[in-house]
């Protein structure tokens, strides 16, 4: 049994130029769509999550409440569930399997919410990490359309510093044999358990392992009963080419790497129309705050909030940080108010 729905899209010419033949998008809805189709919220995945990994944020009482909003999940193209890599047919099956933009994904979705549910208005698109890429390209692909986006611990566009620690992440991976250049036959477990030994030393902060909130908080009996039990655990559950296809897409985010805006980073920017909270975490290590205050600063309609945390960018992870969910679930209730 599936709790999710499918989207035939038929053949999709990519960006990289290649066409991905019989495209199914995987999605879930949670509420009801009204009368006048205005409490439309689109809630993209992030980077190897699937739509149920979102769900942390929905609830009775919450901003995103399914008893007053219809929440549109959009599964993200390479992330098993969606047309990816582990389950699309030859000649694009495996390592063949394309490059996938984040433009390419929300293009994928706008005829998602356009054409199966005949909605023109957004009433807010949020997203953590590469939610949060997908996001920005929503706000500035669809600016009539997006009323208002909060892009959580994200960003527009992937900074050099980011590409480097995806790097060595990728390169943990494809160091093991048992990949075989994408055709392994089963998985290749030494080179996902080394991808999430790279990825623990970023997705949480120097405060957070300072504090030892691994096993304060999240109750693991060591360092090393963190590293085997959450991060390992949490890659091991993964296919290795989906993980490569979402890598790619990560590393590529740009909302300006389009024929829209053909590389004007500025230009895309400022066509987000949406009334916007960018909202970094103080201690993220992939998008620090930094980087956010450059795009609010050319966003028409935008403010930051920081928040201030040791969880770093698993502050806006699937439901780890009560006291950060809160600060987001506030900021999120106080946008849609708005």
């Amino acid at each position: 049994m599936t709790d999710y729905k499918m989207f035939d899209l038929g053949d999709v010419v990519l960006q990289c130029k290649k066409t991905l033949r019989d495209v199914k998008l995987a999605y879930k809805t949670y509420g009801t769509l009204n009368a006048a189709k205005d409490n439309v919220i689109v809630y993209p995945t992030w980077y190897s999550g699937q739509h149920y990994e979102n769900e942390w944020l929905i609830g009775a009482g919450m901003a995103l409440d399914p008893a007053k909003y219809f929440i549109i999940i959009p599964n993200m193209l390479g992330n098993g569930l969606s047309t990816s890599a582990s389950n699309c047919p030859a000649p694009y099956n495996a390592s063949r399997f394309p490059d996938i933009t984040a433009y390419d994904n929300v293009k994928c979705q706008h005829k998602l919410v356009t054409e199966l549910f005949g909605i023109g208005k957004v009433a807010l698109v949020t997203g953590w990490s590469m939610g949060a890429l997908q996001t920005y390209h929503w706000g500035a692909m669809y600016p009539d359309m997006v009323e208002r986006i909060l892009p959580f611990m994200g960003s527009a566009k992937c900074s050099r510093h980011n590409h480097v620690f995806l790097e060595g992440a990728k390169a943990a991976l494809l160091a093991d044999v048992a990949f075989e250049d994408g055709w392994y036959t089963s998985p290749p477990t030494k080179g996902l358990r080394a991808f999430g030994r790279v990825y623990a030393g970023w997705g949480f902060s120097q405060a957070f392992y300072r504090h030892k909130l691994d096993m304060e908080v999240m109750g693991y009996a060591s360092l090393e009963d963190f590293m085997v039990g959450f991060w390992e655990g949490l890659f091991l559950n993964r296919d290795a080419n989906n993980l490569l296809t979402m890598l790619s897409t990560w590393q590529n985010g740009d909302i300006s790497n389009n024929e829209l805006f053909n590389g004007d980073f500025v230009k895309a920017l400022g066509a987000i129309k949406a009334k916007a909270i960018v909202m970094p975490a103080s201690t993220d290590l992939y998008f620090p705050p930094a980087d956010n205050e450059f795009e609010v600063a050319h966003m028409p309609n935008a403010t930051l909030q920081v928040v201030e945390t040791h969880w770093g960018h698993f502050a806006g992870g699937p439901g780890t940080s009560p006291a950060d969910i809160k600060v987001l679930d506030d900021a999120l209730k106080g946008l849609l108010a708005s």
